[in-house]
């Protein structure tokens, strides 16, 4: 702050230092606080310029005369967390014994257990807490310590704990990996080692918990939202990237706890750096307040004793590589290369041992310093909070783990390396259990009437119970019944309509239900007028827990943006990652909170499944429910916006999660029995697995959408495909399958076929490509696990069982998305699609260039049916000639309209 500036006057400079050091002397650093700030805003009203304070000196945040008392009985704590770090290991080490070799990380879990067990004993509220209970985000690579305490809760058996990472081999008695709800549904609540979800579903967690409280429907004041993260972790741009979220809404509901062990998997996280000073920096300037916790009480009377600021100096310069180096060595060695920079901090530690010196401990691995920190956080207002803990990646492992770069990697400890361990922690075990079977070690657990348990258990009573713990019993959901889906029956009578504009009037429909519509969470990226959801704004209005404090540009309109505390949208900018984050807090809410939400998120299709599947992913572990309303579908549909914009391949895409079922719709009705279906398998008595997400396919291409048929085969939409217009003459027979916008193409080339060329196809709505295939697949497993059985016939077949003539598909995606029925279709079958990049251009145009269009779906008809010798041999060649279709500009296919 001072280097660019001249000192004039170096004596007065003294004199005011001076007056600094009584102030603190005398009335501590609290009031000391008080006046610099005071001072800042004063020479900040003056105009005089004084720079940011970004990044403090390389010590604790918290001075020692700030430090509260430690409430609980440090000892018995240290006692049993000794006995948690041990567990953890050896369910690892146990885990690579012959013939198993699972692998599993120990030295994550070993570096982080003070952190870990400051929050168990004295923060972490259950869900028997009277305000409810906090959601905790456990790093994923420390999942052995929640065991390891869960074993000695009594929560897991020593037969579970030789589970770990065996979940088929060892039903029943199997722990997953990391936290994993879909594997672990009564024990974690939330997933977290895919680095960068965490800290991005944590944040939006605590927004979803604002959410609750402010629109009335639970009181969430007293629950608070943990993430444990790594300074490694903090690389993802997810870990960062909406930080300023949790500053704007004020989320001080939350608290980020970053285990800085200065460790990547591999090597050091800044070897020439600092991680701390950069999160430092980085989390204060996105608004964040900032605890730093770097080191443990030891170094307080060194501290205290460093007048000239010698070693504060040494502290601040020494770059992140040596420190990690330094423990890997011993006490002499720090004697040399740390406190021997100078001759002032040499003299510092002159009557030290090596011993005492090697025992100067960091931060994060003292309970009084960690608890300062925790209790910090949760006393202060208006901003998130942010703990920085310096630690030791494999702290109290020996030699050949601490610190190491190779220490993630390492899944077993040698017998000297056991026997070393063992004396660290003071576990009560001989050498001889140890030599017994090196690859064995035994557990140590002494049972329920230790006091030390006793004293475990009593503090998770006070607290509110187990964590972590998952649970979902939940408010019921008084389903919408007919009235609100009439609007999908009606059609559009006159007027054109694209599908995104039918969804969205049966959405608002179902908004308006009184006892089920407040359950709807609309969550929109940042297009709502692209997608004619403006509509929602007067009404619905959108969520902010500042309210609208201007005044609106648009304010005459009548649908004019509003926002406010009790608003219904969660309007989420232009942040796709940020959307599933929301999504994923709104659809889990049924469990975290017991009360159910209903998440719509309505995004451009292209920047779905293509830009957010991982975190789509993490949702589904997590057992999300809830709607993906892909906009702006299709390759060929959204014209002039172009290839980074034209989506012919997220139906594909959203094929590879298990819990998503994707819906390709044609027409309003479909959509409105495919929703209510929706709706029924997430929160309907009858459902057999309601941990679904449905993904449903819409376009912005106006048509005029007919009423739902007298004779709607309801099971056909909902399982994937229906009979759709049976030919209406007698000749040369074809099927002609679609899906969503594609299905008027099919139309017109049935009248096609029909009066040019006297051939009679039938036209069938494929609401569902990825639900026939597994459908199929399924009874494909079925037949071959019980070959003595009746096999199975695929819903697909079955429909198709008497329809004749060969099958021409067609959609506006690539020809991978039809093709997954193939197998399951006895009839000759022809694929057309969008294979390539797409680009701008108008829709009939487009569809002719990728051959997917009406006169595409005839001519690739004819050459089918002539080999077949149905048709003269010449017509395919007199069709392509007669539709011109190598011409572009000869495509009829599609009309203009409809935003883009």
């Amino acid at each position: 702050m001072t280097n660019q500036l001249p000192d004039r006057d170096p004596e007065e400079t003294a004199e005011w230092m001076q007056s600094l050091d009584e102030l603190i002397r005398s009335q501590g650093t609290e009031r000391a606080q008080y006046i610099m700030r005071s001072l800042l805003q004063r020479a900040g009203a003056q105009s005089v310029g004084v720079p940011m304070v970004t990044t403090t000196d390389y010590v604790n945040t918290i001075p020692v005369d700030q430090e509260p008392e430690f409430p609980g009985d440090e000892e018995v704590e240290r006692r049993y967390r000794a006995w948690l770090r041990w567990n953890a290991a050896i369910m690892v080490h146990r885990a690579q014994r012959p013939g198993i070799g699972v692998g599993g990380h120990i030295s994550t879990y070993a570096g982080a257990a003070t952190l870990y067990e400051v929050g168990m004993n004295h923060f972490f509220r259950g869900k028997d807490h009277p305000g409810g209970g906090d959601q905790i985000y456990f790093q994923g690579h420390a999942s052995p310590g929640m065991y390891a305490r869960a074993f000695l809760e009594g929560r897991l058996s020593e037969e579970d704990m030789d589970g770990f990472r065996q979940e088929k081999s060892r039903e029943g008695h199997a722990l997953s990996s990391y936290p994993h709800p879909r594997s672990m549904p009564d024990f974690w609540e939330f997933p977290t080692v895919s680095m960068g979800i965490g800290p991005m579903n944590a944040i939006y967690q605590a927004q979803s918990n604002r959410y609750l409280q402010n629109r009335g429907i639970k009181d969430t004041s007293e629950q608070h939202v943990w993430a444990f993260l790594g300074d490694g972790e903090m690389d993802e741009p997810e870990s960062r990237g909406l930080l300023q979220l949790a500053a704007n809404d004020k989320l001080d509901n939350l608290t980020f706890v970053v285990n800085c062990n200065l460790q990547r998997l591999d090597g050091p996280v800044r070897g020439n750096g600092k991680i701390m000073q950069e999160l430092e920096a980085f989390f204060r300037g996105a608004g964040w307040n900032v605890i730093k916790v770097v080191w443990g009480r030891e170094w307080d009377s060194l501290l205290e004793k460093d007048k000239d600021g010698s070693l504060v100096e040494i502290m601040n310069s020494t770059p992140d590589g040596d420190y990690q180096t330094y423990k890997a060595e011993n006490g002499g060695f720090v004697r040399d290369h740390f406190f021997g920079k100078t001759p002032e901090t040499k003299e510092l530690v002159a009557n030290l041992t090596d011993e005492e010196i090697w025992n100067l401990k960091r931060g994060g691995h003292d309970y009084r310093k960690v608890y300062a920190a925790y209790k910090a956080a949760m006393e202060f207002k208006g901003k998130p909070t942010v703990i920085l803990a310096h630690t030791v990646k494999g702290y109290g492992l020996g030699t050949h783990f601490e610190g190491r770069n190779a220490t993630h990697q390492m899944k077993k400890l040698t017998l000297d390396d056991l026997k070393a361990f063992r004396d660290h922690l003071r576990i009560p075990i001989s050498d001889e259990e140890l030599e017994r079977d090196p690859y064995q070690p035994p557990y140590f657990n002494p049972g329920a009437d230790a006091p030390e348990i006793k004293y475990m258990l009593e503090r998770r009573r006070e607290l509110g119970g187990n964590v972590p713990e998952r649970r979902v019993k939940h408010a019921p959901v008084p389903l919408p019944g007919d009235k609100a889906y009439e609007v999908a029956n009606r059609g559009s009578g006159k007027q054109m309509a694209a599908t995104t504009m039918a969804f969205v009037r049966l959405l608002k429909d179902l908004m308006r239900d009184k006892e089920f519509g407040k359950r709807i969470v609309p969550i929109i990226p940042d297009e709502a007028r692209t997608f004619g959801m403006d509509s929602f704004f007067p009404t619905a209005k959108i969520y902010n827990p500042k309210g609208q404090n201007y005044l609106s540009v648009d304010r005459d309109l009548v649908l004019a943006y509003k926002e406010s505390p009790q608003g219904q949208i969660v309007h989420v900018g232009i942040n796709e990652g940020g959307s599933i984050a929301a999504f994923t807090a709104a659809g889990t809410s049924y469990a975290t909170h017991g009360e159910p939400l209903i998440p719509v998120y309505v995004f451009y299709s292209m920047f779905g499944f293509q830009r957010t599947a991982d975190y789509i992913w993490a949702a589904t572990d997590q057992m999300a429910r809830g709607f993906l309303i892909s906009a702006t579908a299709g390759r060929t549909t959204l014209t002039g916006e172009g290839l980074q914009h034209a989506d012919g391949h997220s139906p594909i895409l959203a094929s590879t999660n298990p819990a998503v079922k994707t819906y390709d719709p044609a027409y309003g009705y479909e959509i409105g029995h495919i929703v209510r279906h929706g709706l029924e398998e997430m929160y309907g008595p009858d459902s057999k697995d309601p941990n679904v997400i449905y993904n449903i396919m819409v376009y912005n291409e106006p048509i005029l959408q007919p009423k739902a048929p007298e004779e709607l085969d309801v099971e056909g939409i909902i399982k994937g495909i229906y009979l759709l217009e049976p030919a209406k003459i007698d000749g040369p027979r074809a099927q002609l399958l679609a899906s969503g916008v594609a299905v008027p193409w099919a139309l017109d080339a049935q009248k096609i076929l029909a009066e040019d060329w006297g051939v009679s196809a039938d036209v069938w709505s494929v609401t569902s490509w990825n639900e026939l295939r597994r459908d199929g697949l399924a009874a494909e497993e079925e037949a071959f696990l019980h070959p003595d059985a009746e096999p199975r016939v695929p819903f697909v077949t079955k429909q198709l069982a008497g329809a004749t003539g060969p099958i021409i598909a067609s959609t506006d995606y690539m020809k991978a998305v039809p093709d997954q029925i193939r197998q399951f279709v006895p009839n000759e079958f022809a694929t057309l699609g969008a294979d390539d990049f797409g680009f701008a251009d108008t829709r009939a145009a487009a569809r002719r260039y990728f051959k997917i269009d009406s006169h595409s779906m005839v001519v690739r008809t004819l050459e089918m049916l002539a080999r077949r010798g149905e048709v003269d041999a010449s017509a395919p060649t007199e069709a392509i000639k007669k539709y011109d279709l190598l011409n572009v500009n000869a495509g009829t296919s599609g009309n203009a309209g409809g935003d883009a």
